[in-house]
């Protein structure tokens, strides 16, 4: 199961546009729930006039048989005080459809990293113990950088370290009920700022990549150009200024 965490940015979400455009993948369902925001709008995939007059809502699962994987693509906010209830829901579906492992993509305000975070890549993941061994030397061999815990009491006690994720939404809550629940998971985020963040999502959705070879990397390490940018996008800021108004 891959799936977005509502973060700074939206870059989860707007990587998980790029995975369920690329591979065309097919809707199969909804996730029904109360703790998100409701919505409904025109099919976000849409390819022809026929097509985008399909209807999609806040939360909406894909499937892809042939790789073996499920998308949750999340399209609101979440209600105050709500991200407990839809955590708990979310991860007894995975319990109960007997998912695999989940990867959960997120992103962190880029200007609360501490000195350590500041080095290197943006990108970072993270794993719950019964996902380690199994992944664990895949990560050594990509040479990827763990998300670093930073102290509890800076400058009082700087021993004692816990996991921060500013701005990542659901994403700690989520992770740390897995790894008391022993979910396989993984979490994959980048630090980012709000703003433009098409950029995030495809750098996201790269560091995805080389994991999963979702698409093939061809002679060019960067995949960028390979990703079908869905029609949405085209409204991610808005439309121009009406012409009437003048």
């Amino acid at each position: 199961l891959l799936q977005p965490a509502v973060s700074v940015g939206n870059v989860g979400q707007l990587a998980i546009d790029l995975v369920i455009s690329t591979l065309r993948m097919t809707k199969i369902g909804y996730f029904y729930t109360d703790c998100l925001v409701p919505m409904v709008g025109n099919n976000p995939y849409a390819t022809s006039n026929e097509n985008s007059v399909e209807l999609s809502i806040n939360a909406e699962v894909y499937s892809l048989p042939s790789k073996k994987l499920v998308v949750l693509q999340i399209r609101s906010p979440f209600i105050k005080n709500k991200y407990r209830p839809f955590c708990r829901a979310l991860l007894s579906w995975v319990e109960s459809s007997k998912c695999a492992r989940v990867i959960l993509l997120s992103s962190s305000h880029a200007y609360q990293r501490d000195d350590e975070q500041l080095l290197g890549t943006p990108l970072r993941y993270l794993l719950t113990p019964a996902l380690e061994k199994a992944v664990e030397g895949r990560m050594q061999e990509l040479k990827w950088k763990e998300m670093e815990k930073i102290a509890a009491y800076p400058g009082i006690n700087d021993r004692e370290k816990v996991l921060h994720i500013p701005g990542g939404g659901i994403t700690k809550l989520l992770f740390t009920e897995s790894c008391s629940k022993g979910i396989q998971m993984a979490v994959l985020l980048k630090f980012c700022s709000e703003g433009d963040n098409i950029p995030d999502a495809f750098a996201l959705v790269n560091y995805l990549n080389e994991w999963l070879q979702l698409i093939k990397s061809k002679e060019i390490p960067d995949t960028s150009s390979q990703w079908k940018i869905p029609s949405s996008w085209r409204l991610l800021f808005g439309n121009g200024l009406p012409p009437a108004l003048f």
